[in-house]
């Protein structure tokens, strides 16, 4: 019987592997990375831990897991427009299981590739399963929170929905089709992070943050560190097409609260609407004046959310 690897048996033989790319002067194996910064700009970094059972089902498939863990953690970076570099692991496993670890290990570094974020270092612990990921990345022009003013435009980068509507399918709550399981699938463990919009927003954008927990809660945040109030018409909202077809009766309620599409939210003066128009984006609303919340109305009437929006705790 062959023994379960160990804690460095786990680092060399999954994750020693991975290639190391830009600014990397040492990399997995020593106390510490080493890492060459850029001679200008700022660095931006940015840490979530996803568990099981709270965050993806306990069973989830360890490839696609490990893409979405590194994905929702690149979004981040997105948000303020940094291009990602590197990124740590800290990984807790209730057992060393040498298939699981394969495929996880495989669906990160194809994730890393795709994304030329290279893998520095990290940990590696028994317990309750749980993935910790720590991005570092490299921004000239950050988008922050804080700067949007009265009159601002509001906009979301695209469709939204639809990894709310394939929750009951990824929780195997729901029969469906496997070109529909697969499309769910797609949605909620391979978010794209929105890098290339950050980047052509970047001399528009007043504030930005990626949609993560429900897109009125996360406006919300903009609301709150800017000063100022939203108004929403939840007509304007682009609702991705597996919402709508999974949950038509509240396709409208999960595209504004559901979360975990990872777009970005943003707000850009209004005479820049044209500017922004031509980068494929009308606004969903607007930036008042007023105590920091968010006002929605859908077809000229009042409209209040059944939940805000995921919460932690």
């Amino acid at each position: 019987m062959s023994k379960a690897p160990g804690e460095f048996e786990i680092i060399r033989d999954y994750f020693a592997r991975a290639p190391q790319g830009e600014g990397v002067a040492l990399g997995i194996g020593d106390d510490c990375a080493l890492l060459q910064a850029p001679v200008s700009g700022q660095l931006a970094t940015s840490m979530d831990t996803l568990v099981a059972g709270r965050h993806f089902p306990t069973g989830a498939d360890p490839f696609m897991l490990a893409s979405r863990a590194l994905r929702v953690n690149i979004s981040d970076l997105a948000a303020m427009n940094a291009r990602p570099l590197w990124f740590t692991l800290a990984l807790t496993l209730p057992d060393s299981d040498s298939v699981w670890l394969e495929k996880f290990a495989s669906g990160l570094l194809e994730t890393a590739g795709k994304f030329g974020v290279s893998l520095v270092g990290g940990d590696t612990t028994a317990g309750p399963l749980s993935i910790t990921i720590q991005v570092i990345g490299h921004t000239e022009k950050p988008l922050r929170r804080d700067g949007a003013s009265v009159g601002d435009n509001i906009y979301v980068s695209g469709p939204l929905g639809a990894a709310a509507a394939a929750l009951p399918v990824i929780l195997a709550e729901r029969n469906v089709t496997e070109s529909v399981r697969r499309e769910a699938e797609q949605a909620f463990y391979f978010p794209e992070p929105q890098l290339e919009t950050a980047n052509a927003i970047a001399g528009i954008a007043t504030s930005a943050l990626d949609i993560s927990d429900g897109l009125l809660g996360d406006l919300g945040h903009i609301c709150k560190a800017s000063g100022v109030a939203a108004e929403i018409n939840l007509e304007s909202l682009p609702i991705a097409p597996l919402a709508n077809r999974l949950a038509a009766d509240t396709a409208v309620e999960l595209a504004a609260c559901g979360g975990d599409d990872y777009q970005l939210c943003f707000t850009a003066p209004a005479a820049a609407v044209d500017q922004v128009r031509q980068l494929g984006f009308t606004p969903i609303g607007k930036l008042v004046e007023g105590e920091p919340q968010v006002r929605c109305s859908y077809h000229g009437n009042p409209w209040v959310a059944q939940s805000p929006g995921y919460r932690h705790f």
